[in-house]
């Protein structure tokens, strides 16, 4: 794997971060994020089990163009 498995993208124009997954050899969009909370509810739907312990792991999650756990309009 070159790059961990998920992303959460840019912070939008709105707020939010757009939430991704790659599995199954494809990138899933699993929703957009507005708290860490919501990003664990979409890991956990995605079948991750205990996602809060991952969310600062860089093997894991990648934070893109923004600081991490922060979802607050760009």
């Amino acid at each position: 794997m070159t790059s961990a498995p998920i992303v959460v993208h840019r912070p939008s124009l709105t707020g939010g971060r757009r939430v991704s997954v790659h599995r199954r050899g494809r990138d899933e969009i699993l929703g957009v994020a507005y708290s860490d909370h919501d990003l664990a509810v979409f890991l956990e739907g995605a079948g991750i089990a205990d996602p809060e312990a991952l969310l600062d792991d860089p093997r894991w999650v990648e934070w893109r163009d923004g600081p991490a756990h922060d979802f607050s309009a760009a």
